[in-house]
C-alpha cells in the first residue's frame, strides 16, 4: 500500500487517464457511427458492448506485456523502403488500411444513399457484424493506447487503474456523444474525415513515419469548434422567421 503515499503514481495515474481519454475519442466515435446503423433498440446495447470489448482487450494486452513488447522487434525489411517491420507495425497496418476503408465506405454511403442511411438493399447490417468490426478497430486502438500507457507508467496495475478509469467515462458518455454526432450530418461528415486521418496516421506509423498525435488532436478540435460557430449560426438564422409581404392583388 506504499504507493498510496507515492505522489508520482497518482500524478502518472492522472496524466495517463487524461490521455487514454483523449486517445479513446477516435474509438468511441467509430463505435458511435457503426452503431448508429444498427436498430434503435440495438445502438445502446452495441455502443456499451463495444466499449467493453475494448476494456477487456486492454487489459488482456497489459497482463501479457512481455509478448505486447515482443511485437516491437523487428520482424522483416522492407526492401523499397529499407524499413524494419515489426507484429506491431502490421497491426497498425493492416488497422489504418481498414480504418481508412470503412470510413471512406461510410462517406460514399452518406453521399450516394438517396435516403441517408446505409441500410439499402445491397447492404444488412447485423447486430454480431457491428460488434466484430468494432472488436478489429479494439484491437487496433488498444495496442496503440497500451504501448503508450508502458512508455508512461511503470505499474501494471496504475496501468489497468487508468484504463478502467478512462473506459468508465467513455461508458457515460457514447450516448450523448453518439446522440449528438447522429443528430447533425454535417458532424458526422466531419467525424469520418478525421476518422480517415487517424487512419492514415496508423499507417504512416506502421511504416516508421511517426505524425505527432497533439497535431491531429489539435486539428480535430480547432474544425470541431468551427463546426459548433456554424451549427449556431444555423441555428440562430433558422429561429429569425422572415417577414413574408402580401402582394397586391391585380
Amino acid at each position: 500500500m506504499d504507493w498510496i503515499s507515492d505522489p508520482q503514481i497518482w500524478v502518472s495515474l492522472v496524466t495517463l487517464t487524461a490521455l487514454e481519454i483523449v486517445l479513446g475519442i477516435d474509438n468511441i466515435i467509430f463505435i458511435s457511427i457503426l452503431a448508429g446503423k444498427l436498430p434503435v433498440e440495438q445502438q445502446a446495447r452495441a455502443r456499451k458492448l463495444g466499449l467493453s470489448l475494448a476494456l477487456i482487450t486492454r487489459i488482456m494486452l497489459l497482463l501479457s506485456l512481455t509478448w505486447v513488447m515482443s511485437l516491437t522487434k523487428p520482424l522483416f525489411t522492407l526492401p523499397v523502403m529499407n524499413q524494419d517491420i515489426s507484429g506491431r507495425d502490421l497491426v497498425l497496418l493492416i488497422g489504418g488500411l481498414f480504418l481508412i476503408w470503412k470510413s471512406v465506405h461510410e462517406v460514399h454511403e452518406k453521399l450516394e444513399d438517396d435516403d441517408g442511411h446505409a441500410t439499402s438493399g445491397k447492404t444488412r447490417i447485423t447486430f454480431a457484424g457491428t460488434i466484430v468490426q468494432i472488436l478489429v478497430l479494439d484491437i487496433v486502438f488498444s495496442l496503440d493506447s497500451v504501448i503508450t500507457a508502458v512508455g508512461m507508467a511503470n505499474e501494471v496495475g496504475v496501468m489497468i487503474a487508468a484504463v478502467v478509469i478512462a473506459l468508465g467515462v467513455m461508458l457515460l458518455a457514447a450516448t450523448a456523444i453518439s446522440d449528438f454526432v447522429n443528430r447533425h450530418p454535417t458532424l458526422k461528415m466531419l467525424a469520418l474525415s478525421f476518422l480517415i486521418l487517424i487512419g492514415v496516421a496508423l499507417v504512416a506509423e506502421g511504416l516508421g513515419q511517426h505524425i505527432p498525435k497533439g497535431y491531429i488532436y489539435f486539428s480535430m478540435a480547432f474544425a470541431f469548434g468551427v463546426e459548433m460557430l456554424n451549427l449556431k449560426l444555423r441555428a440562430r438564422e433558422k429561429a429569425k422567421k422572415p417577414v413574408e409581404l402580401h402582394q397586391p392583388y391585380r
